[in-house]
């Protein structure tokens, strides 16, 4: 069977800067972009465009319209969802990644609401010290798409 690859999908992404540099890693790493809109600004944004160079060039990315189209498109796909979310029930140290899982970062702002948590796979959490509440978004995404990465290629 033919690899698939990892898929990094921010849902709603509010700021440009963030987006364009986990869109960046998903260029290092080898991996797909979804991109689950409304955004909090324009594709045209230079923020945007500055934070993910001209690696954007390097990736395939899929705009999807609203979550219930990504969704649409993860079932036709047959993809596991694994959330990176603070509220995570498995340390992403002991997750098992697959060739063509989805892994979903919120917005900034508000991150994901209870339906898309309750439709994930698996809600996945990267351990930080305890008096802390969570890491960058595009750093914890860059964490969490290393790891898969790493996984997937064993």
């Amino acid at each position: 069977m033919p690899r698939r690859n990892l898929v990094l999908a921010l849902y709603e992404p509010d700021i440009a800067a963030n987006t364009g540099a986990m869109l960046r890693s998903c260029a290092c790493f080898g991996a797909d972009a979804a991109l689950i809109e409304p955004a909090g600004f324009v594709f045209s944004d230079r923020r945007f465009r500055r934070a993910g160079m001209d690696y954007l060039d390097a990736l395939h990315l899929e705009r999807h319209a609203s979550f219930a189209a990504f969704e649409a498109w993860r079932a036709a796909e047959g993809r596991r969802l694994a959330l990176l979310t603070t509220c995570g029930a498995v340390d992403l140290w002991d997750f098992r990644f697959r060739d063509g899982d989805v892994l979903m970062v919120g917005r900034e702002s508000a991150g994901v609401p209870q339906a898309v948590h309750d439709l994930a796979d698996a809600r996945v959490r990267i351990p930080i010290r305890g008096s802390l509440r969570s890491l960058n978004i595009g750093v914890a995404a860059g964490i969490a798409l290393a790891e898969a990465t790493r996984q997937v290629g064993e």
